[in-house]
């Protein structure tokens, strides 16, 4: 059957002014099974992860572990991960547009017996890394850049990686913290990690979470330090929860649209950051009830809200897209590391959402938007929105026009970096059958 979100290549206008209803099991954590999937390189043997997500971004991770040799094999929602009898000598390993896994690899690939160049995107050789290639050189890591400094393309010599102490600017990405953690596993030693500042921190819980579910030893002995110690991997079975950074979409739609939804597979107790965000809901007054089976959301008159998002950035995008519709001025701080992600998402996000209209100031480290749709109508042109090659701008987009009429979104595909189905599911949450 095919309809408005059934085309990849054309643009998708999203219907105006339909009430949202239904039910949804969110795709699995993206971050998650990246974590998942290092456990397994990092751990040489066989692990099962259930329910991982298929996406752009997790897909390339799978292709790297084949091409060092790993074994994949899938059974319905099962992926069992067996290691290589033997590492290659040299392998070429493309990241994408993926900055997790590019982050993530880097250091996992100096703890491997490979010589590993490491490269993607245009836009990710200009996501930096520095901070991350110099702790691993301060532990013995020989890595040469072929490109800028800190930046893809890199060599990776691997071999030992050395115990000791490091200090690392974690404040554009706790990637760079989670990766080192990860790594130290296969240290020769104890790594200890002084961290004077740090984005997103509750991204470096679950990767401590899911150290500690293999058996691995990583901790944190003061806010601004952290230990992690050469650990003997477990294999076994791990099941992937849904993601929240996908939960948002539908709990604000149904927030902004009305009727309501219900949300399974989540945990109100769950470590993602982004759980937070149902709190934010809440805060501008929607209206969030939890239960044993997940989360409903129902519309609410909201109210805009200042809001510090620098442990949950990825939700900038979408708390922007609903501040026009909000009674005030929404003010959001301190994520001035949204502008190193897939697109630079403050001057993404501003621009888009003035092309369909709204005020926006773009401050150096977040936005300010009045809320002038709250009680006006926005306005009826056409419009067809860039999103930038940003997954989540665009479907932070789709969510102004289920109120903002003919308004169009170009790139819809870009969604699968991490939504692969999202447009489907929009259009099932707005009653249609596709």
């Amino acid at each position: 059957m095919t309809g408005w979100w059934s085309s990849s290549l054309e643009p998708v206008r999203v219907p105006a002014g339909r009430v949202v209803h239904g039910f949804v099991r969110p795709p699995s954590s993206k971050s998650l099974t990246h974590r998942a999937y290092a456990i397994a390189l990092l751990a040489r043997r066989s692990l099962v992860v259930e329910r991982p997500l298929a996406s752009e971004d997790t897909g390339l991770f799978l292709e790297i572990l084949e091409q060092l040799g790993y074994g994949l094999r899938r059974q319905g929602t099962r992926l069992e991960i067996d290691p290589p009898r033997q590492f290659p000598s040299e392998a070429d390993l493309q990241c994408g547009n993926a900055g997790t896994l590019f982050r993530f690899v880097v250091a996992l690939a100096a703890t491997l017996p490979t010589r590993a160049r490491i490269d993607g995107s245009p836009r990710l050789r200009e996501r930096p890394a520095g901070p991350l290639v110099g702790a691993l050189r301060a532990l013995g890591a020989r890595i040469v850049e072929e490109g800028a400094p800190g930046c893809a393309p890199l060599v990776v010599h691997g071999g030992a990686l050395a115990g000791g102490r490091v200090a690392l600017d974690a404040s554009a990405s706790s990637q760079f913290l989670s990766a080192l953690l990860l790594a130290g596993q296969r240290a020769t030693g104890p790594v200890e990690i002084e961290v004077p500042a740090l984005a997103s921190a509750p991204y470096v819980d679950l990767t401590l979470e899911m150290i500690a579910r293999f058996g691995g030893r990583a901790e944190r002995l003061a806010p601004d330090r952290y230990l992690t110690r050469p650990s003997e991997l477990s294999g076994g079975t791990v099941e992937v929860e849904s993601d929240f950074s996908a939960v948002a979409y539908p709990a604000a739609a149904a927030a902004l649209a009305g009727g309501a939804i219900r949300i399974s597979g989540v945990r109100r107790e769950s470590k993602q950051g982004d759980r937070r965000f149902l709190d934010l809901l809440a805060a501008m007054g929607a209206k969030v009830q939890w239960s044993v089976d997940g989360v409903a959301v129902e519309r609410g008159e909201l109210s805009a809200v200042a809001a510090d998002l620098g442990d949950m950035p990825d939700q900038v995008p979408t708390l922007a897209a609903l501040a026009p519709f909000a009674r005030g001025t929404t003010r959001i701080e301190n994520v001035a590391h949204l502008r190193i992600k897939e697109s630079d998402r403050l001057a993404a996000m501003t621009a888009e959402l003035r092309r369909a209209g709204a005020h926006v100031t773009e401050l150096p480290d977040g936005l300010v938007i009045p809320g002038i749709w709250a009680a006006g109508e926005p306005p009826h042109e056409p419009v067809t929105i860039d999103p930038h090659d940003d997954h989540r701008v665009a479907m932070a987009m789709a969510l102004v026009a289920l109120r903002r009429p003919n308004l169009a979104i170009a790139d819809p595909a870009c969604v699968g970096k991490s939504y692969p189905d999202y447009w489907r599911d929009l259009a099932s949450w707005l009653g249609e059958t596709p």
